[in-house]
């Protein structure tokens, strides 16, 4: 389908307003498609428009069955001002075996933050915890999980624990994020 590839197109060149025209163009055409919701959904969503992405991601949870997009569903639920709606789609992705492991790791730093934006630092930990991390080796979707970590540890008044979270950081990439300044400012 031309519109559907079209907005693929477009969100490849990061021009998510275009590709929300053209995936709403697919889905006029073809309503009942996971493919094309699920598109439309990531098109909204980075376009900023949450509550139409959750729609439509919804939509295509629904339609699929598939729990790829869960750390979207979430995040969306998390920009709307209801993090605690966020926490059961990023477990759910979590626990699912046929997840990628970077959207696993990116539904763990959905849900910790959003437990932490709630003020639940404990259940916030616990849940990045739940995520398998390897000591020895670092890839970019382990230091997010890391970082959202450490970050909760330093929300939650734990300084100490957070200090070590950030040198666990810049051991594996001194140029990660702005884990630098943040250690220097708790050491």
């Amino acid at each position: 389908m031309r519109s559907l590839d079209e907005a693929v197109a477009a969100l490849g060149r990061e021009r998510p307003r275009e590709a929300v025209e053209a995936a709403s163009r697919a889905k006029s055409l073809a309503p009942r498609s996971g493919a094309v919701r699920e598109v439309l959904g990531m098109a909204h969503y980075r376009a900023g428009q949450y509550r139409e992405a959750l729609r439509e991601l919804q939509a295509y949870r629904r339609m699929t069955g598939r729990l790829d997009q869960n750390h979207l569903i979430a995040d969306c639920h998390r920009a709307l001002g209801a993090p605690e709606k966020a926490v059961g789609p990023a477990r759910e992705a979590m626990a699912a075996e046929r997840v990628p492991e970077e959207v696993r790791a990116e539904a763990a730093v959905v849900g910790g933050a959003a437990l932490a934006d709630a003020g639940r630092f404990d259940e916030a930990l616990s849940l990045l915890r739940s995520y398998p991390m390897p000591s020895d080796v670092a890839r970019d979707h382990d230091l997010r999980v890391w970082y959202v970590l450490a970050d909760v540890l330093e929300r939650a008044g734990r300084k100490d624990d957070a200090v070590r979270a950030f040198r666990r950081i810049l051991r594996h990439d001194p140029d990660a994020y702005d884990v630098a300044e943040r250690l220097a400012a708790l050491t």
